[in-house]
Parts: C-alpha cells; structure tokens; sequence
C-alpha cells in the first residue's frame, strides 16, 4: 500500500503540479497586488465622492453595509483575465505547439524503454521482492 502511494508521488507530474500550484499562487498575489495598488484606484476615482467606497451604489443611505462596491467586483475580474492570460500564453500555447510538432514528427517525444532496461528493472524488482520475503 505504501510503496504504491511512493510510486504516486515520485511520478514526475505530481510534482510538477505541486510547483505549478506554488508558482500560481505566487504570481496570483503578485497580480492581486498590481490590481488593488494600481487598477482599483482608478476604479474608485470614477465612482463617486467618497473614494474610500469607490465605484458602487449604497441601497440604504443609513446603513453602510447596503454597499454594492461594484469596483471590486471589477477588480476581481481584471485579476482573473490576467492570470488567465499568463497561464494561456506561457503554458497552454507552448505545450500545444510541442503537442503539434512531435503530431507530425517534427519533435521526438520522450524516449521508450528499451527491451533490455525493461527487463533490469524486473529482474531488480524480483530480487528486491525476494529480499524482503525473507
């Protein structure tokens, strides 16, 4: 059971999505902070006298909690369109371009096994199996 979950998190594309997570959020707090220091105050100079509010409607005068702040909603979407965009253009349209060449032959995918380490490998798995029967 254990050595299965080992084999599971040695492949090479666990831990790959473990640093693209990482770098994700690294650069989504990066975007974020552009997006709240820069963007979000124009957004709340176009929106009304009290720039602390920004760009929204307050549906009950008395009550500040009534504030639709329709600024951040914006803000949260230029976010989104900008990680999108970073995502699309460094990682998706690369990959699918490799994905095309190595289509046509262009590019050698990664190298298969050979017969001869297929068989080293059993061989050491046999013997390391045999090992620990004992």
């Amino acid at each position: 059971m254990f050595k299965g979950f080992k084999d599971f998190l040695m492949r090479g594309n666990v831990v790959d999505l473990a640093v693209a997570v990482i770098i994700g959020a690294a650069f989504t707090t990066i975007v974020t902070a552009f997006t709240n220091g820069l963007i979000k105050p124009l957004i709340s100079a176009v929106g009304g006298s009290d720039a602390a509010q920004g760009l929204g409607v307050r549906i009950l005068s008395e009550n500040p909690a009534t504030f639709l702040d329709f600024g951040s909603v914006i803000n949260a979407v230029i976010n989104f369109l900008i990680v999108a965009a970073v995502i699309y253009f460094v990682i998706v349209l690369p990959v699918k371009t490799i994905q095309e060449r190595r289509k046509r032959g262009e590019e050698a995918g990664p190298a298969e096994p050979t017969d001869v380490e297929l068989l080293i490998e059993i061989r050491d798995l046999l013997r390391q199996q045999n090992r620990s029967d004992r």
